[in-house]
């Protein structure tokens, strides 16, 4: 009984829902089919140039590395034993941190401070003049700019002991001492990362309703209220994601420090290691004394360093920032 029913089912002449409902299924296999054939490209070079040499880099750390690939030897664990007894590793990321710790929040701060100048100036009729000209530096190349502010912190005829001068303070050496090398190679960082922040921090502000500022301001709310009240939790996402940005551009800083601070020889992060970060210990351990597999063990410690901050920072995120 129940074969004749299946036959009569199977019988039954399709209707017009269920030759749409085929339709739709074929339509939708054909769609993404062709979504994967035009993601073929970009994943295929992600593959390359990204996820395999992050898994090769995992390989390197377990092994004495020969570039030529015929004396690597297995050494486990042994790579990083070494690293932890070396104090300029420790120093390394003592000046890591201390670069971030202050970057990081100075960054935040004067770009949210500019956006909110820029907000009030809405109707100016130079905005857009301004915002160029804040945005401009993030866009110019990191090598050639460096280079510009090398001389600019000229400890003979810089442009920056000029402006000191005006106030009547003492010259500075700038990027010849150890202790004013970092906040110069900072001083730069800032002037050319600010123009993106502040264009993040815009975007957020364009989004707040102002409806609930003016009903504040009925109440006789003053502009700091209104700012720690409404506008801060407001734009909360789009701190998080500045305070994201700022932090993984400062623990990878390379760039600038190894162009403003190598000297005649070259090489960065003088004078006396006072500049020298972890990413441009890296560099030095893998490219300048050829200890390939002491360096990607570097970078493995440096990864998880970062993701370990990623994780932080996004269980905070869940407690602090307000999602609409």
């Amino acid at each position: 009984m129940s074969y004749q029913r299946e036959i009569s089912i199977r019988s039954r002449p399709m209707t017009k829902s269920h030759v749409e409902a085929a339709k739709g299924q074929r339509r939708g296999f054909t769609e993404a089919t062709l979504g994967w054939l035009l993601l073929s490209p970009v994943v295929t070079i992600f593959t390359i140039f990204t996820y395999v040499p992050m898994l090769l880099l995992f390989v390197m750390a377990a092994f004495h590395w020969n570039i030529t690939l015929t004396k690597s030897q297995f050494v486990g664990f042994e790579q990083f034993k070494i690293i932890f007894r070396q104090p300029l590793f420790w120093r390394s990321l003592l000046t890591t941190a201390y670069f971030s710790f202050l970057m990081v929040p100075a960054q935040t701060f004067l770009s949210l401070g500019l956006a909110m100048l820029f907000r009030e100036a809405a109707r100016s009729k130079w905005r857009g003049f301004f915002r160029s000209l804040v945005f401009l530096p993030h866009v110019t190349p990191i090598v050639a700019t460096s280079i510009v502010w090398v001389w600019v912190f000229n400890p003979r005829f810089g442009l920056a002991n000029f402006v000191l001068s005006w106030f009547h303070i003492q010259s500075l050496n700038w990027l010849e001492s150890t202790r004013w090398a970092l906040p110069s190679v900072m001083i730069y960082s800032t002037w050319h990362s600010l123009g993106l922040y502040v264009i993040l921090f815009l975007a957020g502000l364009a989004n707040i309703s102002k409806d609930p500022i003016e009903s504040a301001m009925v109440d006789g709310a003053g502009n700091g209220t209104i700012f720690r009240k409404i506008i801060w939790p407001l734009i909360s996402p789009t701190t998080f994601l500045v305070v994201l940005f700022a932090t993984m551009n400062a623990l990878q800083a390379f760039s600038q420090i190894y162009t403003m601070t190598g000297g005649p020889r070259g090489g960065g992060g003088g004078p006396a290691y006072s500049t020298t970060t972890d990413a441009l210990l890296i560099y030095q351990t893998g490219f300048q004394f050829y200890h390939y597999g002491l360096a990607a063990a570097m970078s493995v410690i440096l990864f998880f360093v970062i993701l370990g901050l990623t994780i932080f920072q996004k269980w905070v995120s869940n407690k602090l920032v307000f999602y609409r």
